[in-house]
């Protein structure tokens, strides 16, 4: 019975780099460095794919058959560089491309083969930081059509809340009666068990306003000032993450509460660019770079532009 952690193994002899010109002792060293490695044959298949990528950017880069002692630093950095650039390939495909590229190295260093390891300070492609996700216009509107159709007046107010004012779940459940002041005219809530105990005021839209004061209408005479409550008492953070798990059915894609609050500061920085010290101020935010996530996505194509210029 064949082990399949050998199984497909490339023993010294195989020319691994195929018709791609290389030194001649080259496929035999890499060879045996597969032979020396404790790898399964889905890894060592990997590491195959991985060296004959960058065997073919040497050759065509360089003009030139790969020779492991001619391999610079400068080499695996515009390698990199060049899967990232040119070939658009994923950042986790570049950084496993560059560790077998870098272990291969270290291997032909401890071996006696190179003196030192080219790759060694070549760091990995950070992974591109982009904005929480929220969800879309269409999403949303079908969020709240659904939410109509089943005349739900506790799951409008509930969402609304959260779409409109970008509160936490948990900030929602312990809202009471005495936090809420509504008209006509202007709104607003008093979340009082944000992050560090602190309160904060934020203002209430119509759309949530409307649906607050027709839940208010309909809410059951309970014990207690809890804004929200359900069959036993107040609605509780689980409660409200049953009702977005409930609306992820019926309409078809996910909704969670965290999800809700993203929604919410899209939207507004998409209708008040730049102002995020509002939208900190009403996230609940004391950190302002907590509330530039929203914007990562714009300042990441800044600095990947950057990095395209090339000399």
């Amino acid at each position: 019975m064949s082990d399949s952690r050998t199984e497909g193994r490339h023993n010294s002899g195989d020319n691994v780099f195929d018709n791609i010109p290389v030194g001649k002792d080259e496929a035999r060293l890499f060879g045996e460095y597969l032979d020396s490695s404790d790898l399964s044959a889905n890894s060592q298949r990997a590491i195959v794919n991985d060296l004959r990528k960058f065997a073919r950017w040497f050759v065509d880069a360089n003009q030139e058959p790969l020779t492991f002692a001619r391999v610079t630093t400068r080499d695996i950095t515009d390698f990199r560089d060049s899967l990232r650039r040119d070939q658009e390939q994923a950042v986790a495909t570049v950084n496993r491309a560059l560790v077998s590229v870098r272990r291969f190295c270290r291997w032909l260093c401890e071996d006696g083969h190179l003196q030192v390891n080219p790759a060694k300070g070549v760091k990995e492609l950070r992974k591109q930081e982009l904005a929480p996700k929220g969800l879309d216009r269409a999403q949303v509107r079908r969020l709240f059509r659904e939410v109509e159709l089943r005349n739900d007046v506790r799951a409008n107010a509930v969402f609304s809340s959260i779409i409109y004012t970008g509160c936490r779940v948990g900030d929602l459940v312990s809202l009471t009666l005495g936090d809420l002041l509504l008209s006509e005219r202007s709104g607003t809530a008093v979340f009082r068990s944000g992050k560090g105990n602190k309160q904060r005021s934020v203002p209430v839209p119509l759309a949530a306003r409307k649906a607050l004061v027709a839940y208010l209408e309909t809410r059951p005479p309970v014990e207690g000032d809890a804004v929200f409550v359900g069959e036993r008492g107040p609605l509780s953070d689980k409660g409200v993450r049953c009702l977005c798990d409930k609306y992820s059915v019926v309409c078809g894609f996910k909704i969670h509460p965290h999800l809700l609050r993203h929604t919410m500061a899209h939207k507004f920085l998409e209708d008040n660019p730049g102002d995020l010290v509002s939208l900190a101020q009403i996230l609940g935010h004391e950190n302002l770079n907590t509330t530039k996530r929203y914007v990562a996505r714009t300042e990441q194509e800044l600095a990947d532009a950057s990095e395209r210029m090339q000399f």
